[in-house]
């Protein structure tokens, strides 16, 4: 052979063609392809031989060009066998490649079926000699005319079918990529290209995960020539299938056999990162992809999954894409709460459509997958997260103040999503180390810099990563140290946010503390008032939180600290003996407070009573420092009245009156931490008998003193008349001059201090009757003073007395109103009677407890001790509710009437309104303890057999029922229309705790349907909340349109037909409507037809969006045309008994104003949204060519009859009686300019045109949608006169009539006359 191979060679570099030629044909076709395999495999002069071989083999005789074929037939398959060495196989390629275009059309032919046929059976294992069929089927198409069966082809037309048979054939796992990879040298149509894409796109599922990557590769370079949209949405859904297979897997893990072959999670996560980097790189290179990656998401958020999130984000790291991304991010994080939302508040929805998916979901799924090395995700989290919190955040108030309190539940869709970016960072934190430092740093940065809106959000999320993780906190202290410079300068509430956030680390972290204490000393002499004060909220942070060894272990000791990371122990000899010196600093640094503006006082007796608690070794020094401010104030002489000194109270700057020492509060926070101690010496002196005794001796002595101050200035309070405290009946109170505010203060202050004496007096009387005729004294005194400030406050002009915040603290006011009500001990009767019997007192009592609900409510916490701590809080509410409502259901409200018609409420309702307050104050703040709240009520009732929630819940929901029946089955006068209000509000509050599913609600919604058809009291407010109660439950049950029909109905024959001729057949659904109150019926009807008309353009727009979908995946489209009706024919029903209650609207004769504007704007709203509708049906008989429902038809039908012609002459009607006010009007008052009327006038007119435009668009598409289905839809619709010139027969007789009385005036003027009642006509 190797002789054969020499002689080839050394002929075809000599120059003699001819005997090349003649030597080559002498040797047989089996000698010359051994020559080839032998110098192949040997890898020695492969290329010069078959170069030789191609010399001596002339394309244009027959010979040589099958010599020619020979040599391609033999080396393509030696070059997949995988036994060259690949340079060797290259080079044999390379050079086939160059003398391909000398082959002869059927040469080609031949050997593309070669290369068919060898896919086909799988021969194409390592795809080497592929590279060279594009140049095959380039060359093919080339050819003119090629035999092809019997006939010929043109070598384009024999090209395309080779690429169909191909396409069409079974692909061999292995060559998948190689055959993409051939295909992007191969010239192909568009269709080719479709068919390829789709054909590559099935092979996904058969191919190992590995080799998921390259192909993605290789498809997104092939997607160069076009179908860029679908090479995107197939990866995009192979990996949303494989992330819902995953979890499948893991959900049923153990119940599914062994033989499913299950992914490895972190293998497929890996493979997806890697294909997340494959796009985000071809879009950095091809805008034109990246332009329609985003496109696909645009229309819906249906469409996205966490790989398809993740990609985004990913994709937001190119700069041009960046804004783009986040806006439809947020765009579908709000549209999908909205949604949830929507669907959540109607059965409607809910039976209509299942499920719903929640983009929320998908981001935190995102999050979780990328531990697996994902990092260019989590750079986009990041951001992402801050976006959400930065957009969606709380927005201040009115003059930037910031609503106060967070709420605990995100209720609005704002709110959720402000509160996923929350979620998003704070889990992020906690898988990625590298990005920790930054979300750090821009959650300080931000509380740092936006002073001007609220920043509760970043608060919550830094205080968050401070439990989750401290230590990795104290890496980076020094940006939280940095924060800490900034604090003099930053709102109180955020540096009282930052402060508890940051307070387990303080105990961790010498440094901290030290960096804090220093900012706060300076802070002590800052410039700003907040800054002192926020110097006073760190300090007794501080020493609340730093316990002094041997302190007694109060409930609420210890803050907890939940994290296990932390070893130091806080109470070791050396930190208490540090804590003490420490703590004493504190002190000294806060006695300096206690010469400054009154606010940072209050702060500092509002916090005292909690250190003391906390760190009860600190009492001598508390309390001595309380003891010596109290002393300045108190006056020693025990003849001398008043017991307190007003004057150095206030202080004066230019001709303004301020105060300066909050006495009352003073005497106050003395007053609970003595108590306090009191209780905590006796139990201790119960444990342990053997105590220090000088520590005794120097407790005891300022305790009697303190005590004895008080009980001389009990003594002399009684006795002290307004006089001794310069104040009169007949002073001046108001806050416009000096004096005023002088004497308000004086009687704030007063008033004060009695109250702070009654709580004090009645834990020390221990029930005696004498001690609490006393209180009774002092009540009366304050009793007398409170009705002198509300007196002369109603008199200025602007009233401007709130009634002060009562002192009393929360624990003794629920302790207060529950002796006064419950307390049944026989020893106590005779004392107790002396509070009970005097009415006043009672009535006060009650008055204070709603208004520490309220202030519970508004923001979160009460004043006084224990107001900050919610699980005691919780617990006075708890008792608070029994008690109320043991007296609202135990003792009739009838009673307590008869005795006095006064225009102020009674004290039954005074306890309904707590209890209305209390179960919305839990509903907000304590959500989850609703039940608990109400079972607390029931163990005091004594009859607590049921323990389920719904139960209990339901049980009250029984006994407000009851009374509310009780009040409407009295007569008419004896009804109490705000009483019935606030039991209808209590009802409709507890109602939302019962599942829509549950029985208890379906006989709620009954009961509430009975009492409406049966109640006829014309009051206007309590049929308004009656009715929204309705609506409320109903909705939740059924869909309302029947219900909406048979109220209008009622609605009508109550106020009458714009005709006055004809009568409207009496009607009565519910007699709750009547002539009073058809009017606030109407306006909620017309609320919830718009309820129901948001509904129906929700589904309409969903529809339009999975039709336009639909058509571009044309597939999918016929299947889902049989299960979608359900989603038309409901639209269309619903809208159908719209147009049936509206029809009765328009005919009604409603009162012109609001109702009038109202209704115009909800008919003009139905049309849009039939013309919505209308456009939605064209958009399918252009694409699927489907006929119209005769549903919808029906429904044409009935707009055309029932509605549009009654709309018409009801904008007739609306105009004549504008113009007939208007009239009137100008008669009166023509010289004065009636902005208001002309305002209103002007919103009125602007409602009827936009009716009759609507209505006319709504005609307009209606003939479009006419000539797209030919079918005649306007067969049913009249042509409109609105806007024609119309002429009232009758008023133009009586013009003419006119003109013949007053003929004989001259022409000219008659001319004028003729012309007037034109011009008024024109007008309408």
């Amino acid at each position: 052979m190797k002789a054969e191979m020499d002689k080839i060679v050394s002929l075809s570099l000599g120059e003699n063609t001819a005997e090349l030629q003649k030597y080559l044909s002498s040797l047989t076709n089996d000698q010359l392809i051994s020559v080839i395999t032998n110098s192949a495999l040997k890898g020695k002069k492969v290329g010069t031989t078959i170069k030789g071989i191609f010399k001596g083999s002339p394309p244009n005789s027959t010979e040589g060009s099958n010599r020619r074929l020979l040599v391609y037939e033999h080396c393509i398959p030696l070059c997949e066998s995988g036994e060259l060495q690949t340079e060797v196989a290259a080079d044999i390629i390379g050079l086939l490649m160059l003398e391909t275009h000398t082959l002869s059309g059927s040469s080609l032919a031949q050997l593309a079926s070669l290369f068919v046929d060898a896919i086909k059976v799988g021969k194409m294992g390592s795809g080497k000699s592929l590279e060279l069929f594009p140049t095959v089927l380039t060359a093919l198409a080339a050819c003119e005319a090629l035999a092809y069966g019997k006939g010929e082809l043109s070598g384009e037309e024999y090209k395309k079918q080779l690429i169909n048979s191909l396409c069409s054939s079974r692909w061999d796992p292995q060559c998948v990529i190689h055959l993409t990879t051939m295909f992007r040298d191969v010239p192909l149509s568009s269709d080719e290209l479709q068919f390829l894409v789709e054909k590559v796109l099935r092979m996904f599922t058969k191919l190992d995960l590995q080799e998921i990557p390259p192909l993605v590769y290789q498809l997104l370079l092939l997607s160069a020539k076009g179908c860029k949209k679908q090479v995107l949405d197939g990866i995009i859904n192979y990996f949303k299938e494989q992330d819902v297979q995953q979890e499948e897997e893991q959900k049923h893990g153990e119940s599914l056999d062994l033989e499913v072959q299950s992914i490895p999670q972190d293998q497929l996560r890996h493979v997806e990162g890697t294909a997340i980097l494959h796009i985000v790189f071809a879009v950095r290179l091809d805008h034109e992809l990246g332009r329609e990656f985003l496109k696909s998401f645009k229309t819906s958020y249906v469409d996205l999954c966490p790989f398809s999130v993740a990609l985004l984000l990913s994709v937001a790291r190119i700069q041009r894409y960046e804004e783009q991304v986040f806006d439809l991010l947020k765009g579908a994080i709000i549209k999908s709460f909205k949604d949830e939302q929507l669907q959540q508040g109607s059965k409607f929805l809910q039976d209509l459509l299942t499920g719903h998916c929640s983009v929320a979901q998908m981001i935190l799924d995102t999050v979780k997958n990328s531990v697996f090395g994902w990092d260019h995700v989590t750079q986009g989290l990041v951001q992402l997260g801050f976006f959400l919190l930065d957009t969606f955040g709380p927005k201040p108030g009115p003059f930037g103040k910031s609503t106060e309190g967070s709420a605990t539940v995100a209720r609005t869709p704002t709110q959720q999503a402000c509160k996923l970016g929350g979620q998003v960072l704070l889990q992020s934190f906690k898988m990625h180390e590298p990005i920790r430092g930054e979300i750090l740093e821009q959650v300080l940065n931000r509380l740092v810099t936006k002073t001007a809106s609220p920043v509760n959000h970043y608060l919550d999320l830094f205080s968050d990563i401070v439990v989750s993780a401290p230590m990795i906190l104290l890496e980076s202290s020094s940006k939280v140290t940095e924060t800490f410079d900034h604090m003099s300068y930053l709102p109180l509430a955020t540096v009282q946010g930052l402060l508890k956030a940051v307070q387990p680390l303080l105990k961790i972290s010498m440094s901290l503390k030290d960096a804090l204490i220093l900012v706060l000393r300076k802070a002590m002499f800052s410039s700003q008032l907040d800054g002192r004060k926020s110097a006073v909220t760190g300090f007794l942070l501080l020493l609340k939180n730093f316990k002094v060894l041997g302190s007694l272990a109060s409930s609420q000791c210890s803050q907890a600290i939940s994290s296990s990371q932390i070893q130091v122990d806080v109470h070791s000899r050396y930190n208490s003996a540090a804590n003490e010196a420490f703590c004493l600093e504190i002190l000294s640094s806060l006695r300096r407070c206690l010469g400054q503006q009154a606010d940072v006082r209050l702060m500092l007796y509002e916090g005292f009573y909690d250190v003391l608690r906390r760190n009860s070794q600190l009492a001598s020094s508390i309390m001595q420092t309380l003891f010596s401010q109290l002393r300045r104030y108190y006056e020693p002489e025990q003849d001398l009245l008043p017991p307190v000194k007003l004057e150095p109270c206030i202080t004066a700057h230019g001709d303004q009156i301020y105060l300066q020492e909050p006495l009352a509060h003073l005497v106050s926070c003395t007053v609970h931490c003595l108590m306090w101690l009191q209780n905590m010496r006796q139990s201790a002196q119960r444990n342990a008998d053997n105590s220090d005794e000088e520590d005794e001796e120097e407790e005891e002595g300022y305790q009697s003193d303190l005590q004895a101050i008080l009980e001389s200035m009990t003594r002399r309070m009684i006795k002290s008349e307004l006089e001794d405290f310069e104040l009169d009946k007949s002073a001046e109170f108001s806050l416009g001059s000096s004096v005023g505010v002088k004497n308000n203060i004086y009687a704030v202050l007063v008033m004060g201090v009695y109250e702070v004496l009654m709580e004090y007096n009645f834990v020390k009387a221990n029930y005696s009757k004498s001690c609490f005729e006393e209180l009774i004294e002092l009540f009366s005194r304050y009793h007398k003073l409170s009705e002198i400030l509300k007196e002369k406050s109603g008199k200025g002009r602007v009233p401007s007395h709130k009634t002060p915040r009562s002192l009393l603290s929360m624990g003794f006011t629920s302790t207060l109103v529950t002796v006064l009500f419950r307390d049944t001990t026989q020893s106590r009767e005779e004392a107790l009677s002396v509070l009970r019997s005097n009415g006043e007192f009672v009535r006060y009592t009650v008055s204070v407890v709603v208004q520490k609900i309220q202030q519970l409510e508004e923001t979160g916490h009460t004043d006084g001790p224990d107001g900050q701590s919610t699980d005691r809080t919780f617990r006075f509410l708890c008792d608070m509710t029994s008690v109320l409502m043991w007296r609202y259901t135990n003792i009739p409200s009838v009673v307590e009437e008869a005795g006095k018609k006064e225009k102020r409420s009674s004290l039954s309702q005074l306890c309904l309104e707590g209890l209305l307050r209390i179960f919305t104050t839990c509903q907000q703040r304590y959500p989850d303890k609703m039940a608990q709240l109400l079972s607390a009520m029931e163990s005091a009732e004594g009859d607590a057999e049921q323990d389920n929630g719904t139960e209990i819940n339901y049980f009250y929901i029984r006994q407000f029922q009851r009374a509310l029946f009780t009040q409407l089955t009295g007569a008419e006068e004896d009804f109490n229309s705000k009483e019935a209000q606030l039991l209808v509000s209590i009802l409709s509050v507890l109602s939302r705790q019962l599942k829509p599913s549950s029985q208890q609600f379906v006989q709620m919604i009954t009961w509430t349907v009975k009492i409406c058809k049966e109640t006829s009291f014309e009051d206007a407010a309590f049929s308004k909340g009656l009715l929204s109660l309705l609506f409320n439950l109903h909705v939740l049950y059924k869909s309302p349109v029947s219900l909406l029909l048979e109220l209008c109905q009622d609605i009508h024959s109550q106020l009458g037909d714009i005709d006055q001729d004809v009568e409207v057949e009496k009607q009565s659904h519910f007699t709750i409507v009547n002539m009073k109150t058809a009017t606030t019926a109407t306006l909620l009807v017309l609320s919830q037809v718009d309820r129901v008309l948001d509904e129906v353009d929700w589904l309409i727009a969903r529809k339009k969006s999975q039709t336009a979908s639909d058509k571009l995946g044309s597939g999918e489209a016929t299947q889902t045309a049989g299960q979608q009706d359900a989603v038309e024919k409901a639209v269309t029903v619903q809208l159908g008994t719209l147009l049936t209650a509206l029809n009765e609207l328009v005919q009604t004769a409603l009162l012109p104003g609001t109702c009038t504007i109202t209704l115009l704007r909800e008919l003009s709203r139905t049309y849009t949204i039939l013309t919505t509708l209308v456009k939605y049906y064209i958009q399918v008989c252009t694409s699927q060519h489907g006929a119209l429902p005769t549903r919808f038809e029906k429904l044409v039908k009935l707009s055309g009859t029932h509605l549009t012609p009654q709309c018409y002459s009801f904008i007739t009607y609306a105009q004549s009686g504008e113009f007939s006010c208007g009239d009137d009007k100008k008669k009166k008052r023509r010289n004065e300019v009636n902005t208001a009327g002309s305002a209103k006038l002007l919103r009125e007119t602007k409602a009827i045109p936009n009716l009759i435009f609507s209505i006319e668009q709504y005609e307009k598409y209606l003939i479009t949608l006419t000539k797209k289905s030919k079918v005649n839809l306007m067969q049913y619709m009249k042509l409109s006169t609105s806007r024609d010139f119309r002429i009232n027969a009758a008023t133009l007789d009586a013009a003419l009539q006119e003109q013949d009385a007053s003929q004989e005036t001259t022409e000219s003027q008659d001319t004028e006359e003729t012309q007037e009642p034109k011009q008024k006509k024109r007008k309408q």
